[in-house]
């Protein structure tokens, strides 16, 4: 655990990314959760526990100061900080194992946070985490994403589906003035040449993943009127 504390705060420093002790703890607490329920829910394909804080928490951590930016602008776009009784709500789409909608709870912690599944283990998963980590701002819901009637000022992915299926099936759920986050590989220039003509790409932010030698980036979208500049 010391091993993987150390090569965590590593990687946090090369994000320039501040967390508390707590938070860190809870982190290293939430992968070992993950690698208990795998023995028999089969949530990652990735079982090493080097491998699962690079391509898993380091992946998803990589998210969070980028993340956290858009949320500053949109709490100022409501008029009313998350004092106000009002918190900001950030939907993951296909969460799976949580990811990252577990690391932007621990991270964000005045942040209503839902993790949203098709499958019932993996949204049991994220409810025994919230119980077990004590992230009162965290939920997993077990439903079809289509299906949701709650309105969210974030809705995020990772590795979910096309960024026009993305689209299409979460629209309902975007509150006013809300964005989509799509986590993505490579540039994803075959599936922007294809969104709805009603979405806006505002923003593209590559990341760098200490550790891991994979390009990644961010896409963020909107309605409007498409642009990929």
């Amino acid at each position: 655990m010391q091993a993987l504390e150390s090569k965590l705060r590593a990687g946090l420093l090369a994000l320039e990314l501040a967390l508390s002790d707590a938070q860190i703890a809870s982190l290293l607490d939430y992968q070992g959760l993950i690698q208990k329920w795998n023995k028999v829910y089969n949530l990652t394909a990735v079982r090493d526990p080097d491998d699962m804080l690079t391509h898993h928490l380091l992946d998803s951590l990589a998210v969070i100061a980028p993340l956290r930016r858009q949320l500053a602008q949109q709490s100022k776009a409501m008029g009313e900080g998350v004092s106000g009784g009002n918190a900001l709500r950030l939907l993951d789409v296909g969460s799976g194992a949580g990811l990252p909608g577990v690391v932007i709870a621990i991270c964000c912690p005045d942040v209503h946070v839902d993790c949203v599944d098709t499958v019932g283990k993996k949204a049991a998963f994220i409810q025994q985490a919230a119980v077990t980590l004590k992230l009162r701002n965290l939920h997993g819901v077990h439903a079809r994403v289509e299906n949701l009637t709650e309105k969210y000022q974030v809705i995020c992915s990772r590795a979910f589906a096309s960024l026009a299926d993305f689209i299409d099936w979460s629209r309902q759920a975007l509150a006013a003035q809300g964005v989509w986050l799509a986590m993505k590989g490579k540039h994803p220039e075959d599936e922007l040449s294809v969104l709805p003509p009603d979405t806006e790409v505002f923003h593209v932010e590559q990341l760098i993943v200490p550790g891991l030698d994979a390009e990644r980036c961010l896409i963020w979208m909107k309605p409007g009127v498409r642009s990929i500049n």
